[in-house]
């Protein structure tokens, strides 16, 4: 089925456009990490022509420990995704997580996100349809992909159509989650842009016990069978060096590493719409 194209500043999600890119670290480590990785990003889509999201989390509310890094908090962290915005001139998402942070959040993010664990709470996707910005919701890893028109009928109810679903895996037992790929047709159905979260698909959640593990390897596997299948996205956490990274560090993608998956997958893009 095909999709609304949603506009967002210069790049559009969905239609017969290129896939769009929304990568980023986990969460904001510092202003200067954020800026650099935006930085080395920002050159890398530039130069292969793929659109670009900035991602990273402000605050990350649902970590497995209380002693777990959580970010810099949603005013500080807003602030310097209102840098990088300006600086490089993307459009940045990140995750809210309390009906309490939506209008602080809609005045700096191109695009609020509705986390896994909180995509069937009713009042935090209303509240945050209600602020006309295009809405992200990750499909919970316990969900059936054709339960999220629940999700959509929510943001409808809030007066907004600008939608997008991203499928980031399934619980399948304990601490571990895998990729059904017939997910994203089926997510599309619903007549609006799919993305696809290659890194935390590949996610042991609690799988470390304090914290979640991770099978990085994967990511490029997934990432190219989810491109195969016609994804209008790919979510990617990239870090520099992900085994000192603050948060996520055994699923996050190693910056050296993107620019030649991303070649890749432009190349299958191509392929696959070359055959549809």
């Amino acid at each position: 089925m095909k999709c609304q194209p949603i506009k967002i500043q210069n790049v559009t999600i969905g239609g017969t456009g290129p896939f769009v890119l929304i990568a980023g670290p986990c969460v904001i480590e510092s202003e200067e990490s954020a800026l650099f990785h935006a930085h080395a990003l920002c050159d890398i889509t530039k130069k292969l022509k793929i659109p670009f999201i900035y991602k990273a989390s402000y605050d990350k509310a649902n970590r497995s420990s209380i002693k777990s890094f959580r970010g810099p908090g949603i005013l500080k962290g807003l602030q310097i995704l209102k840098k990088i915005k300006k600086k490089f001139n993307v459009p940045v998402i990140s995750d809210v997580h309390s009906v309490d942070e939506i209008k602080n959040a809609a005045a700096i993010l191109d695009v609020i996100q509705i986390p896994a664990f909180l995509c069937r709470q009713t009042d935090i996707i209303t509240a945050a349809a209600k602020t006309g910005k295009p809405i992200n919701v990750k499909k919970g890893q316990f969900l059936a992909p054709w339960d999220i028109k629940y999700a959509i009928e929510k943001i409808l109810a809030g007066g907004n159509k600008k939608i997008i679903i991203t499928e980031r895996g399934a619980s399948f037992g304990y601490n571990n989650l895998v990729s059904d790929m017939r997910a994203l047709p089926i997510l599309r159905s619903f007549g609006y842009p799919v993305i696809y979260d290659a890194t935390h698909s590949v996610q042991l959640p609690g799988g470390l016990g304090q914290s979640s593990g991770g099978q990085r390897e994967f990511v490029p596997v997934l990432s190219r069978a989810a491109v195969a299948a016609g994804i209008d996205g790919l979510y990617l956490e990239v870090h520099k060096n992900p085994q000192a990274a603050l948060s996520d560090s055994a699923n996050t993608l190693y910056l050296k590493d993107l620019e030649g998956l991303l070649k890749t997958l432009k190349n299958i893009a191509a392929a696959a719409k070359s055959n549809v």
